[in-house]
């Protein structure tokens, strides 16, 4: 356990309000103007609650009124809270993709903490780019800092089944494609499928992220799967108030809980959930701003073991509401502890161990939450992919995919880019069958640009009108966490670089062996050779903006896909007095 730090001490928020000078008279005279009484700067923790509210993040909706909550918790331990409005990336609102923006979120969450007076910092965050990116921006000051979810959203049901945001989105697409469905009863559907303030209802990107939160220490247990609507909700994020107070007094910072063991359960905590592939990018995204050292090879020697035990969409048939009834992620985490899959003594920010936290819960439910003999897919986790058409690797979310294609030979039927997909995927003359293979290039981080969640390929009209549910497709970019199929994804190196996908033509035999972790380019390495030799980009360049500054200094997806210059830049959290 962590040694406590001496209290009281002078914290970092008296650089700005403690004294006489007339800098600090300056800093807090002006604060001043909104009535808080002078004993509030005697010396308290300043908590920062750095919320992501927006109109346009329609899952950080309804923030404004749980970050009210958590200043009551603050206010209670004896803190001062200040909210202070941070880039908030909505998953599906921005163009051209949020994932192009979760670097500049981050960028602007660490300058807002840096450059202000904060002790300790409240990350209230909900959308799936605004979780990574506020741990992304917490972890390179490393203050002491704690995170509340918004959480999911309730069930959607429509003529008595289920509806999983994201995922009946891309099924009852399928469908109406295919002729099973009208177009009326489509946008009917629509109005069952976000029935209230949260988050995607299913196991997508934001309750993944919101369960390596917890998986990581970084959030009270129990936070990630209470719905967003639940009065208790409202509890969880008071609680954080409250907790945040004693973690500034106590010095426990992001680099004290997401150590390399926190991170590894986190990866067998994605592998049982049947998270999101976009963890993946995610967590080495902030394991770089935290100093230590995850791969892709981590993911797959971590997570290979672990079964599937949770049974929600995309990859099973409850939602999260079903979830938090039956435990919600406690439940994971002990059958991860009781099967020597937890270093259960990894600290957390509620001053315990993640052991401590969840040794004595219950699941209500062995349905949801299921028992290791009947999980969903044994051997779970995310898969990594290796060979010559993936040297940097690319990965497959086993739980989500069809187990007759695992191991497949197909036919490549290429298209450059999304529009190019786009301008021929109706077409019925298109040469393609449910045995071929399709490919995508130019939709990584460099060439969408920002990694776009196109990845899961609509199949043909032609082939689902077949009955064809499913087949092999290979991209550089990501998909939805809502998503399902058997897709290869973050191929590396990106075709916008050259890496070998940029070369893939028409008709080129492509092998997927998942068993034994092969993606393989039927030509001969000279072949290989000769291609990329001959390749020239074929997309166009930003030149301004952030988007250009992205271009230049975004690397890999297999190394998180953050901004070259941002990693390993923890700590020199106090900003320098320019008055």
């Amino acid at each position: 356990m962590k040694k406590k730090a001496e209290w009281p001490r002078r914290l970092r928020s008296q650089e700005w309000y403690g004294g006489t000078s007339r800098d600090v008279i300056y800093h807090r005279g002006w604060l001043k103007n909104q009535g808080y009484p002078h004993d509030l700067f005697d010396g308290r923790p300043v908590i920062g609650i750095l919320n992501t509210w927006s109109d346009m993040t329609p899952c950080n909706g309804h923030l404004r009124e749980l970050a009210e909550k958590v200043k009551a918790g603050v206010w209670e331990a004896g803190g001062f809270p200040l909210e202070v409005p941070v880039f908030s990336a909505s998953e599906n609102t921005f163009r051209p993709t949020a994932m192009m923006y979760r670097n500049l979120a981050a960028l602007a969450v660490e300058e807002a903490i840096r450059g202000q007076p904060m002790d300790g910092c409240v990350l209230l965050v909900g959308c799936d780019k605004t979780t990574p990116s506020l741990i992304m921006g917490a972890a390179s000051c490393d203050l002491p800092s704690i995170v509340v979810t918004g959480g999911p959203m309730l069930n959607g049901y429509f003529r008595g089944e289920r509806v999983g945001s994201g995922t009946h989105l891309w099924k009852f697409s399928e469908m109406v494609k295919a002729g099973e469905m009208t177009q009326a009863e489509f946008l009917e559907a629509e109005a069952s499928m976000s029935r209230s303030s949260g988050t995607c209802n299913t196991m997508g990107t934001a309750s993944t992220m919101a369960s390596m939160a917890e998986a990581l220490g970084m959030a009270l247990s129990g936070n990630a799967a209470i719905p967003g609507v639940d009065s208790r909700r409202k509890v969880m994020a008071q609680l954080t108030g409250r907790r945040i107070v004693q973690m500034v007094k106590d010095d426990l910072k992001p680099s004290e809980i997401m150590t390399k063991q926190a991170f590894e359960n986190a990866i067998r905590t994605n592998a049982a959930i049947g998270g999101s592939t976009n963890a993946v990018i995610h967590l080495l995204a902030i394991a770089g701003r935290v100093g230590i050292d995850l791969s892709l090879d981590d993911w797959d020697r971590c997570g290979r073991d672990v079964p599937t035990i949770v049974n929600l969409m995309p990859s099973g048939k409850y939602l999260m509401e079903e979830f938090f009834y039956a435990g919600g992620l406690p439940v994971v985490l002990k059958r991860l502890g009781e099967a020597g899959l937890l270093h259960k003594d990894a600290l957390t920010v509620s001053g315990e161990t993640v052991w401590d936290e969840v040794k004595d819960v219950v699941n209500w439910n062995e349905d949801v939450i299921l028992p290791a003999e009947k999980a969903l897919t044994a051997s779970g986790g995310i898969v990594v992919l290796r060979g010559n058409l993936a040297p940097k690797g690319a990965v497959l979310k086993p739980s989500a995919a069809s187990p007759h294609l695992l191991v497949h030979r197909g036919r490549a039927v290429v298209f450059e880019d999304i529009d190019d997909y786009k301008a021929k995927i109706n077409d019925d003359n298109l040469d393609i069958d449910e045995t071929c293979i399709m490919v995508m290039k130019n939709c990584g981080p460099k060439g969408y640009p920002g990694m776009a969640e196109v990845g899961n390929m609509g199949l043909p009209p032609k082939v689902l009108k077949k009955g064809i549910l499913d087949m092999v497709r290979i991209s550089d970019a990501r998909m939805s966490g809502t998503a399902y199929g058997t897709v290869v994804l973050h191929t590396s190196p990106e075709a916008a670089v050259g890496g070998p996908l940029a070369v893939v033509k028409n008709g080129d035999m492509i092998e997927l062996d998942v068993p034994n972790r092969r993606l393989h380019l039927d030509i001969s390495d000279e072949e290989m050779a000769r291609r990329l030799a001959e390749w020239q980009p074929n997309h166009d360049l930003p030149t301004s903006g952030y988007a250009f500054l992205h271009q230049q200094h975004v690397e890999g997806a297999d190394t998180g896909a953050d901004l070259d210059f941002l990693k390993g830049c923890r700590g020199n959290a106090v900003g320098k007095d320019s008055h």
